[in-house]
């Protein structure tokens, strides 16, 4: 095979079968998000850096491609996340009063794919709530996500919740250089107790306590109780302990199939959430399907601070986990110029049928398509027959 033909890694072409997979649950993820009055937009590709990195942190800075304007000469990104865009529809077309509920799909661009086996063209959906600060916008937003992996075919789905602020305010008021709270932060995303230890020696030793404690604090709801007796008592850690418990409490009614798990050292997104995080988990992947969470300061850069939830999740990588979709029904029939045959093949893809017509030569080649009837002439009438 030719070189030229080869794609760059972790870039690949989706062929038919995948192709009609992913747009089937594109669909059924924003009709979803539809019936909850979410809004559809469609941000472009690509837009000035400036604006596509606001507030985002160094991370995304790495996963953006970076090219030049021929225009303006100002250097342009092409998008690695959605939710800086919409933060800025939010904030400076729309410039609702009230809560505005928006949604949208469409491929995002990594410089670096997030696995081995992952790809840097994910297919990003997403529904975000802005201008509610109450729990139950986050609800909604949970419950909004568990009913797209439903949707999906996902089975025994795993709810992990966190708080930003546990950490947050466990080391707050650290005095260290960002390179030494680097290293503690990197040990708690490891869960290396040793590491973190050995990291969190700078620290005042309440905060090495509290550090080791964060790490044993995973697992049931019941990890809830345990935080508020082993973490010192702050009013951020008991309004975050209290925000995850009011939360695990109902999606346990509203999804009584879902198992809940917490991790209070979970540092995901921790310079970007402003509060409740959590990420969803099938049975078949050991990587997240969706994360979300608050994210009060994502409008702040566009000079509208309100509050923000929402989450993301790639519609390519959930179709790989997602419960096999069967064949679509057809119809096949014969080509042919007689306007009757024409007429009634038009008939049926008016009602909504698929009708495969056969090109001279071609009667039987495979079809994406299961064709369990076909349309045959009887008595100088075109009728379905099955096969």
């Amino acid at each position: 095979m030719s070189r030229a033909w080869l794609l760059p890694e972790q870039i690949a072409d989706v062929l038919p079968s995948q192709a009609r997979c992913i747009e089937e649950l594109r669909r059924t993820l924003i009709d979803g998000a539809r019936s909850y009055g979410f809004e559809l937009v469609m941000p472009p590709l690509l837009e000035y850096l400036d604006s596509l990195l606001s507030g985002t942190g160094h991370e995304l800075d790495l996963k953006t491609f970076k090219l030049v304007d021929q225009l303006s000469g100002r250097t342009l990104g092409l998008r690695a996340d959605t939710t800086p865009q919409v933060a800025r529809i939010d904030a400076h077309l729309l410039n609702r009063e009230g809560v505005a509920r928006l949604c949208y799909c469409g491929p995002v661009l990594h410089t670096r794919a997030d696995s081995a086996q992952g790809t840097r063209e994910p297919l990003q959906f997403g529904a975000e709530i802005y201008g509610h600060a109450g729990l139950e916008a986050d609800l909604e937003v949970i419950d909004l996500a568990l009913d797209g992996l439903r949707a999906a075919g996902v089975d025994d789905v795993l709810l992990d919740l966190g708080d930003a602020r546990v950490v947050r305010s466990v080391l707050g008021g650290a005095v260290v250089d960002a390179g030494q709270l680097a290293e503690v932060m990197d040990a708690l995303a490891r869960k290396d107790a040793a590491a973190a230890a050995e990291a969190a020696r700078v620290l005042p030793s309440q905060m090495q306590q509290s550090i080791s404690t964060l790490l044993r604090l995973y697992g049931g709801v019941e990890v809830l109780d345990r935080a508020r007796r082993l973490l010192p008592g702050r009013p951020a850690i008991e309004r975050a302990l209290d925000d995850l418990t009011w939360l695990a409490s109902h999606v346990q009614r509203v999804h009584p199939s879902v198992r809940i798990g917490i991790d209070l050292a979970d540092i995901s997104g921790y310079a970007y959430y402003s509060g409740a995080r959590f990420s969803l988990y099938g049975a078949a992947s050991n990587a997240a399907l969706a994360r979300g969470g608050r994210y009060d300061e994502v409008g702040a850069v566009f000079g509208r601070n309100r509050p923000a939830v929402g989450f993301s999740l790639d519609v390519k990588g959930l179709v790989q986990v997602a419960a096999e979709r069967p064949a679509i029904a057809a119809v096949r029939a014969p080509w042919g110029e007689g306007s009757e045959l024409r007429a009634a093949v038009r008939r049926l893809r008016e009602q909504g049928h698929v009708v495969v017509c056969t090109l001279p030569g071609h009667e039987h080649e495979a079809q994406e398509y299961d064709c369990d009837r076909e349309l045959v002439e009887v008595d100088g009438r075109w009728v379905q027959r099955a096969l």
